[in-house]
C-alpha cells in the first residue's frame, strides 16, 4: 500500500509540475506577445500622434495598430491629378459619410482608412461645415487637415478671356477674404511695377508697360488672405505654364516678339467669337500690318475709351479717326503700344499659327451667330454688308 501511495504521489506531482512548466510557457509567451504589441502600439501612437482624448484604451490600441499597419497608404495619394475639386460638407454630416463621399469622388483610396484616421487623431470632431477645394494629389492627412481647419479652404475666382487688368483688379478685389485691393493690384501690374516672380517672356514687355495681356485667363484658387503680390504671381507662372516652348521662335518666324505677338492675341481675343475663325482674324490683322493698311479695330477704341463705369463702351456712330490715341488703331497704324486684354490660349496660339489667306477684311455676318464674312478686296467687303 505505501509503494503504490508513493507511486501516486510522484505522479502527481510530475503532473504538477508539467502543467506548471506549460503555464510558465504560456505566461511567457503571453508577455512577449504583450511586449511586441506594446511596442508596436507605442510606435503606432508616436508616429500617429496622441490618440483623441475620447477613445477608450482597447478603441485607441486597435486604430492605432491598424492605422500603423497602413502608414504607407496614409501618406499616399489616391491620384496624379492635381485639377481643383470642389468638396462640400454640410452641418451634422457624419465621418464616415464624409469619408464615403471622399472616396467616391476618388479623393481617397479608401473610405474606411480615412475615417478610421479621422477617429483615431480626433479630427472627425472638428470637421467644419462649408465649402473646400481638394485634390487627388492630397494624402489621407493632407485631406483631414484640411477639413478641419478653415484656414486650409480655397477661394475660387474666375479671370475670363478678354478682361482688362481693371477688371481682373475688380474680380479679385471684390473678394472679401482676399487681402488686396484694387489700386495695389493695378500698381504692381501697372508700368514700372514690381513683377513678382522670374519668367522667361517678361524680357520682352517693355519696362514701362503694364502686364496687360499676360494675366493667363482661368479659374484660379487662392487661400484666404492672398496678396495682390500672390494673385499676380500665380496668373503669370500659369502664363509661363501654358505658352508653348517654341513659340517664340514661332512669332519671331512672323517678325514678331512675344510682346507683339501678345498684343496681336489681345486683338484677336475681343474681335472673334468662335474659336475656329481666330486664326483667320489674326491672319487678317498680319496681312494689313505687312502692307501698311490700318488695322482698323473697333476694340482698340473701346480700350481707348475704357471707364469704370464702362470698360468696353458701345462705339458706333463715332468719328474714330478724330479720337486721338495711341491704342486707337484708326488714329495710327499698325499694332496699339500693348494688349488690349488679356487673351485665352486658342488666341496665343492664333497669333502663332494664323491661316494662310489674303483677307484683309472681315465683318459680322447678319444672322447672330457671332461668325464673320472675311473678303480680300473692298469691294468684296461691302458685297458682304447686311441687306
Amino acid at each position: 500500500m505505501r509503494i503504490r501511495h508513493a507511486i501516486k504521489e510522484r505522479r502527481r506531482r510530475a503532473n504538477l509540475a508539467a502543467r506548471f512548466f506549460i503555464l510558465s510557457l504560456m505566461l511567457c509567451a503571453l508577455l512577449a506577445v504583450g511586449l511586441v504589441v506594446g511596442l508596436r502600439w507605442t510606435a503606432g501612437a508616436r508616429d500617429l500622434g496622441l490618440p483623441a482624448a475620447d477613445l477608450n484604451p482597447v478603441e485607441a490600441f486597435v486604430l492605432s495598430t491598424y492605422l500603423s499597419a497602413r502608414a504607407a497608404d496614409l501618406t499616399a495619394p489616391a491620384g496624379h491629378d492635381p485639377t481643383p475639386i470642389p468638396f462640400s460638407v454640410q452641418p451634422g454630416e457624419s465621418a464616415a459619410v464624409i469619408a464615403e463621399r471622399l472616396a467616391v469622388q476618388h479623393l481617397v483610396s479608401e473610405a474606411r482608412l480615412i475615417h478610421y484616421y479621422l477617429r483615431y487623431t480626433g479630427f472627425d470632431n472638428h470637421i467644419e461645415a462649408g465649402d473646400f477645394i481638394l485634390r487627388q494629389t492630397m494624402t489621407v492627412v493632407e485631406i483631414a487637415s484640411a477639413l478641419s481647419d478653415a484656414r486650409d479652404r480655397e477661394i475660387s475666382v474666375r479671370v475670363f478671356e478678354g478682361w482688362r487688368l481693371e477688371q481682373i483688379a475688380e474680380a479679385l478685389s471684390t473678394n472679401p477674404t482676399l487681402s488686396l485691393s484694387k489700386e495695389e493690384l493695378i500698381a504692381l501690374a501697372g508700368p514700372n511695377g514690381a513683377r513678382p516672380g522670374s519668367y522667361a517672356f517678361t524680357g520682352d514687355i517693355p519696362p514701362d508697360a503694364s502686364l496687360e495681356g499676360f494675366l493667363f485667363p482661368d479659374t484660379y484658387f487662392f487661400r484666404p488672405g492672398a496678396t495682390a503680390s500672390e494673385a499676380i504671381n500665380k496668373m503669370l507662372a500659369n502664363f509661363d505654364a501654358k505658352l508653348p516652348a517654341d513659340y517664340r521662335a514661332s512669332v519671331t518666324a512672323r517678325g514678331l516678339n512675344v510682346y507683339q505677338a501678345i498684343t496681336l492675341a489681345s486683338l484677336v481675343e475681343r474681335e472673334a467669337v468662335v474659336d475656329d475663325e481666330r486664326p483667320v482674324i489674326a491672319s487678317v490683322i498680319l496681312n494689313r500690318l505687312v502692307v501698311g493698311q490700318p488695322l482698323e479695330i473697333d476694340a482698340t477704341v473701346q480700350y481707348a475709351l475704357g471707364a469704370p463705369d464702362n470698360w468696353w463702351p458701345p462705339v458706333s456712330g463715332l468719328d474714330f479717326r478724330a479720337i486721338a490715341n495711341p491704342y486707337n488703331t484708326y488714329y495710327v497704324t499698325g499694332l496699339p503700344p500693348g494688349p488690349i486684354a488679356n487673351p485665352g490660349l486658342n488666341s496665343i496660339l492664333a497669333a502663332a499659327h494664323p491661316s494662310d489667306t489674303k483677307y484683309l477684311y472681315y465683318r459680322a455676318l447678319c444672322d447672330g451667330s457671332g461668325r464673320h464674312a472675311f473678303a480680300a478686296t473692298y469691294e468684296e467687303h461691302l458685297a458682304n454688308a447686311c441687306p
